[in-house]
């Protein structure tokens, strides 16, 4: 089994930015360490509870701190940018860093729609233009366009689609690149979605993000998922955005439209002890015939995030 991370620098209500930011590039030389093969960093916008806004600037801080691991973009949000301008940014990246690149693209607004006018310095919504983009940046980056993306490097970096269902494996297959199934996002069309790719492509790189909690047993992994649950349901609420701390969680009143959405957003994650977590990815794989994950966590504390990492990578 394959195992990367993608990082949406989740900020605990006791942490700033700055000190998020030098925590992650902690835990990708940790991760380094343990084997993981990439780190993957997310693009979100206003929001104070997510760290990552620009993949690209973490991608270089991070490759600067190690020496073998993949670093990615889970995922750049294409449709508000110019596909020459990102893939000017990719193929730097690759010039610093040879055969380290792995760019994920989405189709995310990257939030409202102020931010999304904001990023795309006031154009129309060009959400629609999302295969077009994806089109030429893939072109740019293998080179195979009159005016070329620079610098020419040697090799190209990676380039996967981020998805929810099977209209998003199909346009992986249309344009020849990896794809990335949003399990922690959107679980219930990912059998389908994974046949649909398999019969398109059946040697597809693909890679599947889900949320995993390991703790210590399954009585400590579910204490540290509380938090996780809590900060779901204020962020679904536009609400605060930063991880509340256990304590916090425990105190929570919480209604019964409350407890349905945590248990219906439980399907988005996996949360156990070593035993648990460990037969619950082995099914995932065997479900999706996907053996390469890429892990989310939003724990409130910063070493049992570390400690929760660790054990899935001895785990495989």
């Amino acid at each position: 089994m394959q195992l990367g991370i993608l990082d949406q620098m989740p900020t605990p209500k006791n942490m700033s930015a700055e000190e998020t930011a030098q925590h992650t590039l902690s835990l990708v030389e940790l991760a380094e360490g343990w084997g993981y093969s990439s780190y993957w960093f997310a693009e979100h916008h206003g929001t104070k509870g997510m760290s990552s806004s620009s993949p690209e600037i973490m991608m270089a801080a991070a490759a600067s701190r190690t020496k073998r691991i993949r670093v990615g973009s889970g995922g750049i949000l294409l449709p508000q940018y110019s596909p020459y301008k990102v893939a000017s940014q990719l193929l730097q990246l690759e010039a610093l860093f040879p055969g380290r690149i792995e760019a994920g693209v989405g189709r995310s607004p990257g939030g409202s729609e102020t931010i999304r006018s904001l990023l795309s310095n006031g154009k129309e919504n060009e959400m629609g233009m999302f295969q077009e983009k994806l089109h030429q940046l893939h072109n740019y980056i293998q080179g195979n366009t009159k005016i070329r993306a620079t610098p020419r490097t040697k090799g190209s970096p990676q380039l996967y689609v981020l998805g929810l269902g099977p209209n998003s494996a199909k346009l992986a297959h249309d344009e020849q690149v990896g794809y990335v199934f949003g399990h922690f996002i959107q679980p219930e069309h990912g059998v389908e979605t994974h046949q649909t790719l398999r019969m398109l492509r059946p040697s597809v790189d693909s890679k599947t993000a889900v949320f995993v909690i390991c703790g210590k047993d399954n009585e400590h992994a579910e204490k540290l998922a509380l938090s996780q649950d809590l900060w779901l349901l204020n962020v679904e609420k536009g609400l605060d955005s930063r991880i509340p701390s256990y304590e916090e969680a425990s105190r929570q009143t919480f209604s019964l439209s409350d407890l349905q959405k945590i248990k219906q957003n439980r399907k988005r994650m996996i949360v156990g002890g070593p035993k648990r977590v460990k037969e619950a990815m082995q099914r995932l794989a065997d479900d999706y015939q996907s053996e390469s994950f890429l892990l989310v966590a939003s724990i409130y504390d910063p070493l049992e995030r570390e400690r929760s990492f660790k054990r899935i990578i001895e785990l495989f």
